[in-house]
């Protein structure tokens, strides 16, 4: 038998750690709480950013898009800003992706394309999803990753 079997999840602790981000504070309080995980693992730290892919908005085609995806360089400043103040004192490795879709889509396909072996996010602050059901609760009711929900 050869050392290079079969990828497997989840042996040697998480290789992998996405954090969903769209600029919410439980969603910021996420990605730090997931930076401490990836940090003590050594585990690479992916934040996601999902655009939303806008129904009404696609009548207006380029100004939607262009609107999230100034979103998504602002959240990267953002991350890069809360790097360099804590450089030197707290390292970790991380690399910022933006998927297009709606949240749940956009971070299950982000956590497969990048092989994650853990998912963070941050706890809905929407009324609404107690009734149709969060983000969150979708993603653990996949049950393809182990998902940490932060309030």
């Amino acid at each position: 038998m050869s050392d290079k079997g079969p990828f497997e999840r989840g042996t040697d602790g998480p290789k992998v750690i996405v954090a969903g981000v769209d600029g919410s504070e439980s969603s910021w309080r996420a990605a730090a709480y997931a930076a401490g995980l990836a940090r003590r693992q050594g585990s690479l730290l992916a934040i996601v950013y999902v655009q939303p892919v806008l129904a009404t908005g696609a009548a207006f085609g380029a100004p939607v898009a262009e609107a999230t995806a100034g979103i998504a360089e602002e959240l990267k400043a953002e991350i890069e800003k809360a790097v360099q103040r804590l450089r030197g004192v707290f390292t970790v490795r991380w690399e910022f992706h933006t998927f297009q879709g709606d949240a749940f889509s956009g971070l299950s396909k982000a956590a497969d394309d990048l092989k994650a072996d853990a998912v963070v996010v941050g706890a809905s602050e929407k009324a609404g999803h107690r009734i149709i059901g969060s983000v969150a609760v979708r993603l653990v009711k996949a049950g393809r990753w182990p998902v940490t929900v932060v309030p």
